[in-house]
């Protein structure tokens, strides 16, 4: 039954980057996690968004790799998806698009800086950019490799998942988590907007310079974290 559950949460969720224009055709993916079970539930490869149905998702080992339950071949970008779950620990949700605007930063080659409190209230700091993978990494294991280069753009110090819960693979899109399914669409909706919006404010204003450190942090941990006021609070 929670394996079920799970995946319907997961094609939910394949629905809601659809209807909030983050894909188009069959690009993308959004998966999530049953750390009890050791299972990662994902999108499967190539199939027509409208077409997908819970009991198409398919179930493959956290550890292995290996699918234990579906019909259908889970998406190719699925080794990506378990390196994240293996390498970060406290999310539960990931999805991947090729969404116009954080694409365009991707291959531009560039993070997408934090040009105001919008971005703030989701990302404590610009979206980073991993390193380009080398043509033995390219040739060999792809997609797990893309996993890894993002696992070693995090090892970097003062860069967290939980604070920056999204990357940029170079030339390719964005990849996005969260604590959750709802968090990890939340959290890609809103860097689409933030990847547009600092696109235009470069455009009106080359010379645009980051959010000070203290506006910054003062939005992110308003939402964030156990000093978080934002909202209403639960009794």
């Amino acid at each position: 039954m929670q394996l079920e559950k799970l995946r319907r949460q997961v094609c939910e969720a394949n629905m809601a980057i659809v209807d909030a224009g983050l894909v188009l055709l069959t690009w993308g993916n959004a998966s999530g996690v049953d750390r009890g079970a050791g299972v990662m539930a994902i999108k499967p490869s190539g199939v027509d968004y409208r077409n997908i149905t819970p009991a198409d998702i398919a179930l493959v080992s956290l550890e292995t790799g290996q699918v234990v339950e579906g019909e259908l071949h889970p998406s190719s970008d699925s080794p990506t998806h378990l390196a994240l779950y293996r390498g970060f620990g406290s999310i539960g949700g990931v999805v991947h698009t090729h969404s116009t605007y954080a694409t365009s930063w991707a291959q531009a080659c560039r993070d997408i800086p934090c040009l105001g409190t919008t971005h703030a209230d989701c990302f404590r700091g610009p979206v980073p950019l991993t390193r380009q993978l080398t043509r033995e990494e390219i040739e060999g294991d792809y997609e797990l490799n893309a996993g890894k280069v993002i696992l070693e753009r995090f090892a970097q110090p003062a860069l967290t998942p939980e604070e920056v819960p999204a990357v940029l693979l170079p030339g390719h899109g964005p990849f996005v988590w969260g604590p959750d399914l709802e968090s990890a669409v939340h959290n890609a909706i809103v860097l689409e907007e933030v990847a547009r919006t600092a696109l235009q404010a470069i455009l009106i204003n080359e010379g645009a310079g980051q959010t000070p450190q203290a506006l910054l942090d003062k939005h992110f941990l308003r939402k964030h974290g156990p000093g978080a006021y934002y909202g209403q609070r639960g009794d």
